[in-house]
């Protein structure tokens, strides 16, 4: 293996009238965006998020090459379902609580404007949502599962043009995945789990432990890299992140690897240092392959609700993102903010995650999400 050269340094019958929240809010004057501001770039330091608890026994990887049976597909969806619980629940039973097969009237429809608010659906969703529902059934008499039902097309609709799996071009050996995220966001665990899902496609994976900050997070990698079965490039904790992408890029070309996953850091309370970073080890693998990274995805944790808007604001800025992955649904009331970062960012959601196995990383399915947020069989 060649010498790792050192990095250079960074620097309707009738459409019903429009009376909801929107126009409470115009009276009130307050804002409607729903996303607070971002943190501010210095300030003391927030401590380290704990590496995230590894269970004693996790599922273990699918054997390489075997193809996903339809009882595997029904498990994932249930498992979906399942861990949608706390967000089903907080919507679900919201708009079940003002129906009592009654004729829909603007009373009801502010009502429901501020019960998918309150999930988290965001303000454009919600008054989206709840002014095509007016249009095609104000006055007339509805049933709680009948607004559901519309909810939940309309909402497959909105999340159907983001539903995209990470398509892994074989043309490029190795296809360079840059993951960030703020550390907590389950970043790591998402790399192995991803590691995982592409090793059972019958892919050459390898892993690089650039959050080299922490040495939990190199540690906790390292575990889950001999879990599924992939090797780990890392080096001491401190040690230059771009230094290590380097030499990880490096190998991966030298033992014909297809897919490369690079972790990074998170530390968003400083974050002039994280963009330097971040840019730093971009250039650094571009002296390796000048197309690289071929995707950058932002992992977000589902617990953080509305401020998942300002992270992605944030990270937009330092990296080249152009994807999502979305984790911890099983863990949160707020799965609802997915549907409004796909309206507002546009980005694919490659990836949900709704549990600490191994196996609970998969693909996003639109129509899945949005029926099993309305509490509605998939």
């Amino acid at each position: 293996m060649s010498e790792t050269p050192k990095p250079e340094e960074g620097n309707v019958e009738k459409e019903a009238p429009k009376k909801g929240w929107l126009s409470r809010w115009r009276s009130r004057g307050d804002s409607p965006s729903g996303t607070p501001e971002p943190e501010p770039a210095s300030g003391t330091p927030e401590p380290e998020a704990a590496a995230e608890t590894l269970e004693p026994e996790e599922a273990g990887a699918r054997p390489e090459g075997e193809v996903e049976t339809e009882a595997d597909k029904k498990g994932w969806l249930s498992r979906l379902r399942s861990g949608l619980a706390k967000s089903t629940k907080k919507v679900a039973e919201s708009i079940t609580g003002l129906f009592t097969k009654k004729k829909l009237d603007q009373q009801t429809l502010d009502e429901l404007e501020d019960a998918l608010i309150q999930a988290d659906l965001g303000v454009t969703v919600a008054a989206r949502l709840v002014e095509k529902l007016g249009k095609e059934r104000f006055g007339k008499e509805v049933t709680d599962e009948e607004v559901r039902g519309a909810f939940a097309d309309d909402i497959a609709e909105i999340l159907r043009p983001v539903a995209t799996p990470l398509a892994i071009d074989s043309a490029r050996k190795p296809f360079v995945v840059l993951v960030v995220g703020v550390n907590g966001s389950g970043k790591t665990t998402t790399i192995a789990k991803l590691a995982n899902l592409y090793k059972g496609e019958g892919r050459k994976v390898m892993l690089a432990a650039g959050d080299t900050f922490r040495a939990a997070a190199v540690e906790q990698l390292k575990i889950w890299g001999d879990r599924a079965g992939v090797p780990v490039i890392a080096r001491d904790t401190g040690a230059d992140a771009a230094g290590l992408a380097y030499e990880a890029l490096e190998r991966a070309k030298a033992e014909g690897c297809d897919v490369l996953l690079i972790d990074t850091a998170g530390r968003l309370h400083n974050k002039s240092n994280l963009m330097d970073e971040l840019a730093k080890i971009v250039r650094v693998i571009r002296k390796l392959d000048p197309d690289a990274p071929h995707s950058c995805l932002l992992v977000l944790d589902a617990t953080t609700g509305q401020n998942a808007h300002a992270q992605v604001e944030t990270f937009k800025a330092m990296s080249p993102v152009d994807a999502l992955v979305v984790t911890k649904l099983d863990g949160s009331a707020k799965g609802g903010v997915l549907v409004a970062l796909a309206e507002k960012f546009k980005l694919p959601v490659v990836a949900v995650g709704v549990g600490e196995g191994i196996d609970d990383l998969r693909p996003f399915e639109a129509r899945a999400f949005a029926r099993g947020l309305m509490g509605l069989p998939a």
